[in-house]
C-alpha cells in the first residue's frame, strides 16, 4: 500500500532549465524545420536507382551535406558532383509538408537577430527555400554547406558562427536534433539541447520536444551584445 507522502514525492515536477548565453546557434532541418517527407522522398528515389538500402541512408545522412551522402553511397565510378546537383535540384523544388517545428516561429522572433545564426547542412539557396516554405525569418548571420570545408560531425560550421557572432563557444548554446549536428556542436564546445529523441544526454546537454514551452529574455550588454537567458 503507497502513502500520500511517496505519491506526492513522484509527482512532483521536476526543474525547469534555464541557460543563460550570447549567442544562439540553430540547425535547419529538423530543428527548425520539419522537412521529413522531401528529405525520405529524395533519397528514396536515390536509394532505388542504385539498389540501396534507404533505411540506411535515412539514419547516416541526417545532419550530413548531401554531397558527404552520395560521396559515401553511390557506386564506384559515379559522378558525385553531378549526382549531388540533380539531388539538390530536387530537394529545392519540393516545399510540400515542410513546416515549422512548434514554437519555433515564436523563438526566432523574440531573440536579437544579431545574437543568432543558422548552421545548416543544406546550401545557401536551400535554407532560404526551406524556411520560407515553413513560414520562417531567415537569419541575418547563416553558415551553409558551401561555407564550410568539412561538414557536420566535423564543428567548423558552429566555430565558424560564433566567431562571425563576436562570441566565446563557452557562450552558446546551440540547437539540434541530428547525431551529426549534435557531434558538431559538442566538439565546438557548445552547450546543446536536442529537438527530439536522438541520442543520449550528456553533462551540458538537455533535451525539449519542439519550442512551444520555451521562453526567452533578452538583455542589451555595455559592450553592445546580448545576455540571453533562456527558459527550457
Amino acid at each position: 500500500m503507497s502513502h500520500p507522502a511517496d505519491h506526492a514525492e513522484h509527482t512532483l515536477p521536476t526543474e525547469t532549465p534555464t541557460l543563460t548565453a550570447r549567442a544562439i546557434l540553430f540547425d535547419m532541418d529538423g530543428t527548425l524545420v520539419d522537412s521529413t517527407a522531401v528529405v525520405e522522398q529524395v533519397w528514396s528515389e536515390f536509394a532505388d536507382r542504385y539498389g540501396l538500402d534507404i533505411q540506411e541512408i535515412l539514419r547516416t545522412s541526417h545532419g550530413v551535406r548531401s554531397g558527404d551522402t552520395v560521396r559515401r553511397y553511390a557506386p564506384v565510378g559515379a559522378d558525385v558532383v553531378a549526382l549531388t546537383a540533380e539531388l539538390d535540384a530536387m530537394e529545392r523544388t519540393r516545399t510540400d509538408g515542410v513546416i515549422a517545428i512548434p514554437g519555433a516561429a515564436a523563438l526566432l522572433t523574440a531573440l536579437p537577430d544579431d545574437a543568432i545564426a543558422l548552421v545548416t547542412s543544406a546550401d545557401r539557396v536551400l535554407a532560404g527555400i526551406r524556411m520560407q516554405a515553413a513560414g520562417l525569418p531567415m537569419p541575418a548571420t547563416a553558415v551553409t554547406s558551401e561555407a564550410v570545408t568539412l561538414g557536420k560531425p566535423h564543428p567548423e560550421g558552429y566555430l565558424k558562427a560564433a566567431a562571425m557572432l563576436g562570441v566565446d563557444a563557452s557562450d552558446v548554446v546551440v540547437f539540434e536534433d541530428a547525431p551529426a549536428g549534435i557531434a558538431a556542436a559538442r566538439a565546438a564546445g557548445m552547450r546543446t539541447v536536442v529537438v527530439g529523441n536522438a541520442g543520449h544526454l550528456e553533462d551540458g546537454m538537455w533535451r525539449i520536444p519542439d519550442y512551444s514551452a520555451v521562453t526567452v529574455a533578452a538583455v542589451k550588454d555595455d559592450d553592445g551584445g546580448h545576455l540571453l537567458t533562456l527558459t527550457l
